[in-house]
């Protein structure tokens, strides 16, 4: 099938809270971790492809979404959508400007949007403000992340460092107008000069109407909820075709484990709701560092898999910033991340198939571990985090990858038992 919609997302989390979304409409989701080595074939309708480039230096990121661009292009996309957060968090030089800026240019175009909004997740935007919930993105706990910590609300000034075009507005009371008027207003902010357009949202209405106004853009830009409108657009615009029934998912042998980097205030949360009833392992980046992962690896080898353990670096930022104070924020980052990545193939080739793993960087280092290279999108846990099956290792396995401050704080649990079910 041709393509028609080629998404690259800048985290693996948020790759398949896209997938996710985008095949509740029925339509054939495709997840590639990474841009493919082989030229397009048996592609999708929809193509995702999971990239590790949020934190990543900008000429890096850039040039990792230019060559995912080349390959969806390739395969027949029509149309672009760059994904990133919801909390729109990025250094303060990039990469949300600096990437959208590169495929605005690879394409050909004057304008595109920014619309992180995820009103299911509790993300709205007004007035060009982002909020958490009823918190200013710099009230939220997002002020506090360990890598991409967010000082400041509005997008537009979040946004005007990272690219050389000028941003500006659409605000809600255009928004509530409808389809017809957002149009009219970014017709007016092109021929003004304004590139790069914040679109306010706070209801998934608002999305719907974003969605119709811009569907026929080349390039949208924004949280995984704005594409969730796109396939019954295209499918009234004749574009599409709706594809059968929905594949069944593969049988997964039993045996469970929980791998946790994010130190998100929602992580923090299921954490601890999880490991009250659950074996568990506490990692200290410090300890790590100095001793590797040898003791979590002999404590892993005692847990029986069907006891669904968690091993978590998971902690209070204070206990964060003191871990970044001694090795450095990259280093601190990284020795977590590769001790994560070891559990997991140890886990998978002890007998583990069904993995839940929290943190965008988590999930990127514990997928290309595996040697995962594409995902099929089964069923939601929670909104924007599904189920998918995959090979790693001669085995089929179930991997739930969930951003740091998706689900409720029973999310683990929940997830395995959907799965059970």
């Amino acid at each position: 099938m041709t393509t028609l919609l080629g998404c690259i997302a800048d985290d693996f989390t948020g790759a398949t809270d896209l997938a996710g979304l985008l095949a509740r409409s029925g339509v054939r989701v495709s997840l590639r971790i990474g841009v493919p080595s082989e030229p397009p074939s048996e592609t999708a309708a929809f193509e995702v492809i999971a990239l590790k480039c949020r934190t990543a230096p900008v000429a890096e990121a850039v040039a990792d979404c230019r060559a995912a661009f080349a390959w969806l292009k390739n395969a027949g996309a029509q149309r672009f959508f760059w994904k990133y957060c919801s909390t729109f968090d990025s250094t303060e030089e990039g990469n949300i400007g600096p990437v959208a800026e590169a495929l605005m240019a690879d394409l050909g175009v004057q304008q595109t949007i920014y619309c992180p909004a995820f009103p299911e997740n509790g993300r709205s935007i007004f007035m060009g403000n982002l909020f958490v919930g009823q918190q200013p993105l710099a009230e939220s706990p997002m002020k506090d992340h360990p890598l991409t910590p967010m000082k400041d609300s509005n997008l537009m000034r979040l946004l005007a460092p990272q690219v050389t075009g000028t941003t500006g507005l659409v605000d809600r009371l255009t928004v509530a107008r409808g389809a017809a008027d957002i149009g009219v207003a970014l017709a007016r902010l092109a021929d003004d000069g304004v590139a790069h357009v914040v679109v306010d949202a706070v209801a998934d209405a608002d999305l719907q109407e974003i969605a119709t106004a811009c569907r026929d853009m080349p390039l949208l830009t924004g949280g995984s909820a704005l594409a969730m409108p796109l396939p019954s657009l295209y499918a009234q615009d004749g574009k599409l075709e709706v594809d059968g029934a929905k594949a069944e998912p593969p049988l997964i042998e039993p045996g469970a484990i929980v791998l946790s980097g994010s130190c998100s205030a929602m992580t923090r949360a299921q954490v601890a709701s999880y490991a009250k009833d659950a074996p568990s392992y506490r990692l200290d980046p410090l300890v790590l560092a100095r001793d590797g992962a040898g003791a979590a690896l002999d404590w892993l080898a005692t847990q029986s898999p069907d006891a669904a353990p968690i091993i978590y670096a998971t902690a209070k930022p204070e206990d964060v910033r003191a871990a970044q104070a001694e090795l450095g924020t990259a280093q601190a980052g990284e020795v977590v991340e590769a001790a994560l990545a070891k559990f997991a193939i140890a886990a998978r080739d002890r007998g583990t198939r069904r993995f839940v793993v929290a943190g965008g960087e988590t999930s990127g280092a514990v997928t290309q571990a595996l040697g995962v290279s594409r995902l099929d999108i089964g069923a939601e846990i929670a909104p924007g985090v599904p189920w998918t099956f995959c090979e790693s290792g001669g085995h089929q396995i179930a991997l739930a990858l969930k951003s740091g401050n998706f689900g409720t704080e029973d999310f683990f649990g929940t997830a395995l038992a959907k799965l059970e079910n």
